[in-house]
This record gives C-alpha cells, structure tokens and sequence, in this order.
C-alpha cells in the first residue's frame, strides 16, 4: 500500500500535506512524523499536516488539521500549513486545530486565514508563574522583556533594533527550553521598520529556524499594536518574504499572503518503519 502526498509551501516553510479526510491510510504516530520530514532519509518538511474529518467536538467545522513538527512533537497551530490547507481545499473552510477554530478562504496566489483572537493570560501561554505577559521580566543574553501572546501556540516577542544582529541559533533553542515555559515556546525577534513594517526572524519550537513564521508573524503584529509601536495592520518582512497581518479593533487576527503546491507523490509506510 502507498499513502498520497502534497508537498507544498508559504515562504519557503514547507509542509507534506496528507488527506485522512475520507479514510485514513495509515496512523500518524511521533516516529513516523519525523522519520517523513527528515530531509535526508525522508520526504523532506517543516511540518507534517494531515487532514481528518471533523470530530463531535469541532464546532461545526468542515474537517480538522493536525499538525506534526520535524522532531515528531504534535502542536497546536502553524499559519503557514493553514494557507497552503486553503489551497488544497480550494473553498472557503471552517478548520479545527489544536489551537482551535480557523477559517481560511483561498485568494489569488494564495489565502486569507482568520485566526481567532489572540490570549494574553500568563495561564493561557502558559508560563510557570503568574507574571505581566506584554513584558515579561525576563532576559537572555541581550534580550529582555518579551511580549507574551497565544495565537493557536505560545509566542514570545523580542523587539530590538537590528534582527540579524541576534545570535538566535544559540538564544532560541536556550529560551524555547526554559522552564519559566512548560510546554515550550516559539521565538520571534522583531524590529519594527514603521508604523506599517515590521522585519521579523523566528526560532520555531520544535523546528528551529524558519524562513518563515505565520503565527510567529501575527504574535509579532500584536505585540507591536498592543505596545504602540505599529498600527493593527502591518507588512511583516521574513526571511522567505512578505506576509499582511491585521488586528481588528475586535480583536481578531486575519493573515493574508502566498501559498504554493510544490509536487504530488506517494510513499511506502513500511519503509519509514510503519506498520
């Protein structure tokens, strides 16, 4: 038996798309996650995204998304794979996640995704202890004071002057491990060009660097708006290109910006060690 499969991408972060919707081909467990994005030995990806049929539970949703890292671990959000998913469907959707209820809508080169509202609740992070989420008093190395958010997965928001003069290879994976964040965190270093621009690089959890971050870039529009520094919509500039972020006066989060279908395939699961 072989198991179909999309390859796709948003800005370069990249995804292995597989379709459970009608029946599911094989069961998705940690090693065979990672085993598929190993880019040596594998299909090669960022993330794993597997679609399902909507569960009782999914608030009339049209069908859910899971999403599995490179190292094997399930979370609970990726804006990216949630574009490249619009495509796929090719119709607007209501998705559930982890992180809870999507909705994505394709557009021309690529897709709209409202994301919910974002949570500022040190429990909702969550963070170890009760602490002020919009500056954390907390410093690694030359960083301090991040902004704390959850949009569908844990962020925290650095904002210095020059992003590339971070050393975020080495600071990422020390602040993603730390137990002041018991299930671990993304981490965005920001600089804010202008009212509407804001460059941003991103040490994903469980990924590590990322050309490109679609929660990351929307943890970073609301940290920025929530501090004053930007207006609720904003160009956010990665390494892998451009994304639009607005923050509506209600609160709630829309991303705007490419998606791509890279190639179709198939692979054996036996021989990724799968039963």
């Amino acid at each position: 038996m072989r198991v179909d499969f999309t390859k796709m991408h948003g800005l370069g972060n990249d995804f292995v798309v597989i379709d459970h919707r009608a029946h599911e081909s094989v069961a998705i467990d940690r090693a065979l996650a990672a085993a598929l994005a190993d880019r040596h030995t594998g299909i090669g990806c960022d993330q794993l995204i597997v679609l399902e049929a909507a569960r009782d539970e999914d608030e009339d949703a049209d069908f859910r998304m899971r999403i599995w890292n490179v190292d094997g671990g399930e979370v609970e959000a990726c804006g990216n794979a949630s574009r490249a998913v619009a495509l796929f469907h090719g119709a607007q959707a209501r998705v559930a996640t982890a992180g809870g209820i999507i909705a994505v809508t394709p557009e021309r080169g690529g897709a709209a995704v409202a994301m919910g509202k974002p949570r500022f609740g040190w429990e909702d992070i969550p963070l170890d202890y009760a602490m002020d989420s919009s500056a954390l008093p907390l410093s690694w190395g030359p960083l301090e004071q991040p902004f704390a958010v959850n949009v569908g997965n844990p962020h925290v928001v650095f904002f210095v002057d020059d992003i590339e003069a971070v050393d975020l290879a080495t600071l990422g994976p020390e602040i993603e491990h730390d137990p002041v964040f018991p299930e671990g965190i993304n981490v965005g270093i920001a600089s804010v060009e202008a009212r509407d621009y804001i460059s941003l690089r991103v040490w994903e959890r469980g990924a590590g660097l990322t050309r490109a971050c679609g929660t990351g870039a929307c943890a970073a529009l609301v940290a920025a708006a929530e501090r004053g520094l930007t207006e609720r919509t904003a160009t956010v500039n990665l390494p892998g290109g451009r994304l639009t972020i607005s923050y509506g006066e209600d609160g709630a989060i829309v991303m705007r910006g490419p998606a791509v279908e890279s190639f179709r395939g198939s692979f054996d699961p036996s021989a990724f060690g799968a039963a």
